[in-house]
């Protein structure tokens, strides 16, 4: 059936239309105010109409012309409205094969097949935008070289229970939400879009608003302020609940099978063999709560728009759960976390120095120039203090015979387990001050997504401990 040329279902035509109307819809709304302050609307909806006739030509003409089929051993797509061009992709290059639906494909009963190989770069190999979700499945399918079956559809569930599998619960989902900090996120987007829109805004009602805010009481724009806060927080809540929504992981023999998502429904597969280190990541919100995220560094794949650099195994769980999680789905990455080796006593000094040095100079600075507003260094002088020596007291590492833990914190805290194999380069630095301190700085490699390297870091480490360090890296069996 698959040797035969396919085509996609029709209604990749309307994603083709909604994506490219999309990606104009700034431009044209730009050029429809400007024709609506220079009366020139007529000609403007002109204009529009024949741009729209002509996306839905190409849209139209693009689905035709694109095909695809599986002629030995290999993904054969044909595509292109004047220069028609061919991309082969053998099965044996094939990295991982992906499901994604969102709210029209589901409309349809439609998904969308992305198909990712060692060299997909920062896009896929290649997408094929719509297609029956039957269809989808026998494909990837197909195109695995070693069958598995796919956990994914409600319709299966009874088929493979005893597949090692974990979902987040509703509880939990919100508290990934509550703490998620996307609220800083939003507040930076939100100020970026409204300084692109202050110039499309009239003078006169700019500073008619302006004038009427100014005009409140203290307390009635503290409680704007807190309002618009809790409007970004919910946001934030509702953003997490939506990516992340029944989201499940499934472990089948060398593979894991992530699902998530409310509105776009994504399925991702990971090969255990690509993954090159896992980590637990827990935030300067959740640590108190004994909460940590677990993802992991995986080998090749692509990024994609809105995805993260590392792969998410689990949203959130309890710290104390973190064991069980990995003895159920990657038990080789179960490492005795609690119980590391240190930093010197002598390394705090320089912790303490790079958190608070630049801080320090704005506070001398304010004291000489403004010093009505010295509270604010003095306020951020002290949480950085506290910073440094969180990061002091929590940097570390641990050999175990071929796995080696690493933990460090910028804001959040960060355990690494990889393994020897993995470690790509090892690199020792020392300047002036940390030889005389007898200590040094360590950076492990490992490749990352298409192909670019993850590096870890630990600062101001005992140069005995590094001696260690450099001879099990140097080790060959």
């Amino acid at each position: 059936m698959m040797s035969k040329k396919q085509r996609l279902h029709p209604a990749a035509i309307f994603f083709t239309l909604l994506k490219t109307i999309k990606e104009l819809v700034f431009s044209i709304g730009v050029i429809g105010f400007l024709a609506f302050k220079d009366a020139g609307l007529i000609y403007f909806l002109i204009g529009t109409s024949v741009l729209i006739l002509a996306v839905v030509v190409f849209s139209a003409l693009s689905w035709y012309r694109y095909t695809y089929r599986l002629e030995e051993g290999e993904l054969r797509i044909e595509y292109g409205i004047l220069i028609r061009k061919k991309r082969y992709i053998s099965k044996n290059r094939i990295q991982s094969i992906d499901l994604t639906q969102n709210i029209g494909h589901r409309i349809f009963k439609l998904v969308k097949v992305n198909i990712e190989t060692a060299g997909s770069g920062v896009g896929t190999e290649a997408s094929l935008k719509a297609v029956k979700l039957e269809m989808g499945e026998a494909l990837r399918e197909e195109l695995k070289t070693v069958q598995k079956p796919i956990e994914n559809d409600e319709r299966n569930e009874g088929t493979n229970y005893n597949l090692p599998k974990q979902k987040i619960t509703t509880k939990r989902l919100f508290l990934a939400g509550t703490t998620s900090g996307s609220i800083g996120i939003l507040f930076v987007i939100m100020t970026f879009l409204f300084s692109e829109l202050e110039q499309f805004i009239p003078d006169s009602y700019y500073e008619n608003t302006f004038q009427t805010i100014i005009s409140f009481s203290i307390i009635i724009i503290a409680v704007l302020i807190l309002a618009l806060l809790l409007i970004l927080w919910l946001l934030g809540i509702a953003g997490t609940m939506i990516k992340f929504g029944k989201f499940t992981i499934t472990k089948n023999n060398e593979e894991l099978f992530i699902t998530r998502g409310l509105l776009e429904k994504k399925q991702t597969t990971i090969p255990i063999r690509r993954i090159q280190a896992v980590g637990i990541d827990e935030s300067i919100l959740r640590q108190p709560l004994g909460y940590v995220t677990v993802y992991a560094e995986v080998a090749g794949g692509t990024i994609e728009k809105g995805e993260d650099f590392s792969t998410i195994l689990f949203p959130i769980m309890k710290k104390s759960e973190v064991d069980g999680f990995l003895n159920k789905f990657l038990p080789d990455y179960v490492s005795n976390r609690n119980d590391l080796i240190g930093l010197p006593e002598n390394a705090k000094t320089f912790y303490i120095i790079r958190s608070t040095i630049l801080l320090l100079i704005a506070l001398i600075a304010m004291l000489f120039f403004i010093p009505q507003f010295i509270w604010v260094p003095t306020i951020l002088l002290l949480i950085c203090l506290y910073m440094g020596l969180l990061r002091y007291k929590d940097a570390g590492f641990r050999i175990d015979h071929e796995q080696l833990t690493l933990r460090y914190r910028v804001i959040n805290r960060k355990t690494i387990i990889l393994f020897h194999k993995r470690i790509q380069s090892f690199e020792k630095k020392q300047h002036m001050i940390q030889k005389n301190a007898s200590l040094a700085t360590i950076k492990t490699s490992i490749v990352s997504k298409f192909g670019t390297g993850k590096h870890y870091k630990i600062k101001d480490l005992a140069v005995e401990d590094i001696m260690e360090l450099t001879s099990w890296y140097s080790y060959r069996d």
